[in-house]
C-alpha cells in the first residue's frame, strides 16, 4: 500500500477566464476620473527601468498571482514549467525589447516603399492598352452620331476597325489567339456597319452586316437580318426586304412577342408600298388579333379603304376605337385640397414624363381616329353626311366621346371644300349652345366665314360670341381685330393683335398684322421690328421678307433677292427686282430681272411696258414689236399699243408693214387723229394715191374736235352766266323762301365739269405722241403701280394662314 498513491484531482489550468474584474472594464475607463487624473498627471514621469537584474531575476523566481488569486500563465509553479500560450501570431513575443514602444500598425518604421512601375512593354500589357482604345473609340462614335456629326462618327467608327485588326493580329503574334474577345469584334462590326447606314452608305452597310450575319461564332447575328431589311426598304428594293424581314422573324423565338410585332408591321407596311393591299391585310389582321394598336388599326382601314370594302373598313374602325391605350384616368392628376401630401404628390407628377408620354400618346390615337373617320365617312355610305353620322355615332359610344364634336366640325369643313357655305354655315350654328371649347371654336369658323363673304357685321358679331366663349383664344381674338382693320380702326386692332400674342406669343399670324397695322398708322420703324421678329421665326417665309422692303433702297434689293432665294418664280418680285435696279440706274440688271419676270407670267403690263420701251431705246425695234403686239392683245381697246406697234415697224425700215398696220388701226378707230397723220406722211412718202383721202379724213376729224371744243366750251360760259344772272336776281329778294328755293336750286345744278362735258360724245384718245419721234419720253417704270401689300392674315376654320 506504500506504494499505492491516490489519484489527486488536476487544476485547471483554464479556469478564471471568464470571471469579470471591474479593473479591466476598458468601455468605462473615459468616465473615470480617477483614471483620467492619473492618466493626466503621471503619464510621461514614470521612473526609468532599473537594470538590477538581481530584482528582476528575483521576481523570475516568484509565481506571479493575478487579481483574481490565480497563477500566471507561463509561471513555475512547485518547480514544474508547463508550455506558453500561442500569443506570438497576435504580433506579441515574451521577451521586452529594451526601449520598444507599443506599436503595433508599425507606424514607426516610416512610409511604405513607393509601388513597382509596371511594364508596359509586355505582350499582355499591350494588348489591354489597345482594347481600351477600341472601345473608346465606340464611344465616341456613338456620341459623335447622337449629337449630329454623322461624317465624324463614321471616321471613329473605320479607326475603331482598324485598332480591332492590329489587337487581333498581335493576339496571333504573342500566341493568344484562343483568347480574342468575339464581344469587342461584334461591337467595332455592329457600330461600322450603323454608321454606313447612318450616312446613306447602303452597299458598304450591307457588307458589313453581312460580315455579322455570315459568322457562326456570333450567337443571335439573325436579328441584323432586321436591318438589312431596313436598307432594302430605302433602297426601294421591296422584295428583298420581304425576304429579309421572314428570315429575321424565322430565326426569333415566340418568346420574343413584341418585337415579332414589330415586324410583322414592317411587313405589312412594305406590302403596302407594293400595292398588294391583300397580303398587308393579313399581317395588319394577325396583329390586330394577338397584340392590337393604334397605328396598325388605322393602317389595316387604310388597307381597306383602298379595295373599297365598305363593311370591313366599319369592322376596323370599330376595333381602332376600341384599341386600350394603357392610360390611366386624368382624374388621378385634379388636386384634392383635403390631403396636403396627396396634393403635393400630384403637383410633382402632373408635367413629368411619364405624363407628357401619356399625352402624347392620346393626342397620337386621336389624331388617327379622326383622320380616319374623314377619309371613310364619304365611302361607307351612299352620302359623306350619313357616313359622318355613322362615324360620330361610334365615337360617341366609346371613350373618345370629346371627338364627336371634332367630328361635326369637320363635317362643316368638308361641306365648305364641296363650295357648300350654306350647309357649312348651318352646322356650325348647331354648336352655339355647346360647351365654351366647341362654342368658340364653331364661332372662329363662322367669323372666318363671314370675312370671306365681306360680312363684316356678321363677322364681328361671331368673333364677339367666341371671345365670349373663350376669351385666351387666340384665332377669336385675331378675327375680332380683322373686323377693326378693315374699318381702318387701327389703334383697336393693334391692342386685340397684342392681346393674342399675350395669350400665345407663338402665334406668328398675330405677329404679321399686327406689322401691317403699324404700317397703316405710318409707324415704320415699329412695323419693321415686328418683320424682323417675325423673320427671326420663320426663317424662309417670302411673305415676311417682302414686307422688309421699308428700308433704303440698297436693304430692300438684297431683301427681295432672299426673297427669291426661296420663291424662284415669283414674278412680282422679280419685276420690283427689276424696278429697283432701274431707280438706281442698272439697267442692266433691271432688264434681267424684268425679262424674268415677263417669262414666268406674260401678262403684266407694266413689265411689257418697260421691256418695250427698252429696246426701243437702245435701237432694237424690231424685238419690241413683240411685247407690244402681246399689249395689244392683253388690251386691245388700247389704241397706244398698236400705234407703238406700227412705229416700230416704220423705225425699223418696213415702211409696207407699217402701212398696213396704221390702216388696220384706222379701220378700228376711224377717228384717231395720230393714225390718220402717220397714214398721210407715210402715202406721201410712198407716192400712194390714198393721200388725199386720208388728208380729208384728218381735216374732218380736226374740224370735228374744233367743234366740240367750241361746244364744250360754249356749254361752259352759258353755265357761268346763268348761274351769275341767277344769283343777281335772288340776292336783291330777301324773302327766306325764295332764297331756300335758290339754295336749292343752286345744289342741283352741276358743277362745271360734270354733266355737260360728260354728255358730250367721248373723244377717242388722241393724246399719242410717237415714242419714235424727236420729243420721245421712254414710259415711267413699273414705279407707279404700288404694291398692295395691305393684307392682313385670316382665321381659316382654326388653321391660320399668312396672306399672299
Amino acid at each position: 500500500m506504500e506504494h499505492v498513491h491516490l489519484a489527486v484531482e488536476e487544476e485547471d489550468l483554464y479556469s478564471g477566464y471568464n470571471d469579470y474584474n471591474p479593473t479591466f472594464d476598458s468601455e468605462e475607463l473615459e468616465n473615470d476620473v480617477g483614471f483620467q487624473q492619473a492618466v493626466r498627471i503621471s503619464h510621461g514621469r514614470r521612473p526609468p527601468v532599473s537594470t538590477d537584474y538581481s530584482v528582476t531575476s528575483y521576481f523570475a523566481r516568484i509565481p506571479l498571482v493575478s487579481s483574481m488569486g490565480r497563477t500566471m500563465t507561463g509561471a513555475v509553479q512547485d518547480g514544474a514549467a508547463r508550455p506558453m500560450t500561442a500569443v506570438r501570431a497576435a504580433g506579441y513575443t515574451s521577451s521586452l525589447t529594451r526601449g520598444s514602444t507599443f506599436d503595433p500598425l508599425g507606424q514607426s518604421r516610416g512610409p511604405a516603399a513607393p509601388l513597382e512601375a509596371k511594364n508596359e512593354d509586355t505582350p499582355e500589357e499591350k494588348i489591354k492598352i489597345l482594347e481600351k482604345k477600341v472601345n473608346d473609340l465606340i464611344k465616341e462614335s456613338c456620341m459623335a452620331q447622337s449629337s449630329g456629326a454623322s461624317q465624324l462618327a463614321l471616321e471613329k467608327a473605320k479607326e475603331a476597325g482598324r485598332k480591332e485588326r492590329t489587337l487581333v493580329r498581335q493576339r496571333e503574334h504573342s500566341g493568344n489567339a484562343d483568347h480574342i474577345n468575339l464581344d469587342l469584334t461584334y461591337s467595332v462590326l455592329l457600330n461600322l456597319a450603323n454608321q454606313y447606314a447612318n450616312n446613306d452608305m447602303f452597299p458598304e452597310a450591307l457588307n458589313s452586316y453581312q460580315v455579322i450575319v455570315k459568322n457562326k461564332m456570333f450567337s443571335n447575328a439573325g436579328r441584323l437580318k432586321v436591318n438589312m431589311a431596313n436598307i432594302y426598304v430605302k433602297q426601294k428594293s421591296y422584295p428583298k426586304a420581304i425576304k429579309f424581314y421572314r428570315m429575321a422573324l424565322d430565326q426569333i423565338s415566340n418568346a420574343h412577342k413584341e418585337m415579332r410585332i414589330k415586324i410583322m408591321q414592317n411587313i405589312g407596311v412594305v406590302f403596302v408600298r407594293m400595292g398588294q393591299y391583300s397580303d398587308a391585310i393579313t399581317s395588319f389582321e394577325h396583329i390586330m388579333s394577338e397584340s392590337p394598336n393604334i397605328k396598325t388599326g388605322f393602317n389595316l382601314i387604310l388597307c381597306y379603304y383602298a379595295i373599297g370594302d365598305r363593311e370591313r373598313m366599319k369592322k376596323a374602325f370599330q376595333k381602332l376605337i376600341s384599341v386600350p391605350l394603357g392610360v390611366d384616368d386624368e382624374d388621378k392628376y385634379l388636386p384634392s385640397h383635403d390631403d396636403t401630401d396627396s396634393e403635393m404628390v400630384i403637383e410633382a407628377i402632373k408635367n413629368d414624363k411619364l405624363h407628357q408620354m401619356e399625352r402624347d400618346l392620346k393626342v397620337l390615337a386621336e389624331k388617327y381616329i379622326m383622320t380616319a373617320a374623314k377619309l371613310i365617312a364619304p365611302a361607307i355610305e351612299t352620302s359623306f353626311v350619313t357616313g359622318f353620322d355613322w362615324c360620330v355615332d361610334m365615337v360617341k359610344s366609346s371613350h373618345y366621346v370629346e371627338l364627336a364634336n371634332d367630328l361635326e366640325i369637320n363635317k362643316a369643313i368638308t361641306y365648305l371644300r364641296q363650295k357648300d357655305f350654306n350647309q357649312a354655315v348651318e352646322t356650325l350654328k348647331t354648336f352655339e349652345k355647346k360647351d365654351s371649347r366647341v362654342k368658340s371654336a364653331a364661332a372662329t369658323n363662322l367669323s372666318f366665314l363671314y370675312f370671306l363673304e365681306k360680312d363684316y357685321d356678321q363677322a364681328d358679331r361671331y368673333a364677339d360670341l367666341a371671345m365670349t366663349a373663350d376669351r385666351y383664344n387666340p384665332a377669336a381674338i385675331i378675327n375680332k381685330a380683322n373686323t377693326m382693320f378693315v374699318k381702318q380702326d387701327y389703334e383697336k386692332a393693334g391692342e386685340l393683335y397684342k392681346e393674342a400674342l399675350r395669350n400665345d406669343s407663338s402665334f406668328t399670324e398675330a405677329l404679321y398684322n399686327l406689322g401691317l397695322t403699324y404700317k397703316g398708322l405710318n409707324h415704320l420703324e415699329e412695323a419693321l421690328d415686328c418683320f424682323l421678329k417675325l423673320h427671326a421665326i420663320l426663317r424662309n417665309s417670302a411673305q415676311v421678307m417682302y414686307q422688309l422692303l421699308l428700308e433704303e433702297p440698297q436693304q430692300a434689293i438684297e431683301w427681295l433677292i432672299q426673297v427669291l432665294s426661296v420663291t424662284h418664280t415669283d414674278p412680282r418680285a422679280l419685276a420690283k427686282l427689276g424696278e429697283l435696279y432701274d431707280g438706281e440706274g442698272d439697267k442692266s440688271q433691271a432688264f434681267q430681272y424684268y425679262y424674268e419676270s415677263f417669262r414666268y407670267f406674260p401678262s403684266n403690263i407694266d413689265v411689257i411696258e418697260w421691256l418695250g420701251a427698252y429696246y426701243i431705246e437702245t435701237q432694237f425695234c424690231e424685238k419690241a414689236i413683240q411685247y407690244f403686239e402681246r399689249a395689244t392683245l392683253i388690251q386691245p381697246t388700247q389704241v397706244k399699243w398698236q400705234l407703238m406697234v406700227a412705229s416700230c415697224y416704220r423705225r425699223s425700215g418696213n415702211y409696207q408693214r407699217a402701212l398696213e398696220t396704221y390702216k388696220d388701226i384706222h379701220r378700228k378707230f376711224p377717228e384717231n387723229m395720230e393714225c390718220l397723220r402717220f397714214l398721210v406722211r407715210l402715202c406721201t412718202d410712198m407716192g400712194l394715191k390714198e393721200v388725199q383721202e386720208y388728208a380729208t379724213k384728218l381735216k374732218k376729224a380736226e374740224k370735228m374736235k374744233e367743234i366740240r371744243e367750241q361746244v364744250s366750251l360754249s356749254l361752259s360760259l352759258s353755265l357761268s352766266l346763268s348761274l351769275s344772272l341767277s344769283l343777281s336776281l335772288f340776292s336783291s329778294s330777301n324773302n327766306n323762301n325764295k332764297r331756300e328755293r335758290l339754295s336749292a336750286k343752286m345744289r342741283s345744278l352741276p358743277g362745271s365739269n360734270e354733266p355737260y362735258e360728260a354728255s358730250s360724245p367721248k373723244e377717242i384718245d388722241a393724246s399719242y405722241v410717237d415714242p419714235l419721234g424727236p420729243q420721245m419720253e421712254r414710259p415711267k417704270t413699273g414705279a407707279k403701280k404700288r404694291v398692295e401689300d395691305d393684307d392682313f392674315a385670316d382665321e381659316e376654320l382654326g388653321d391660320d394662314l399668312l396672306p399672299e
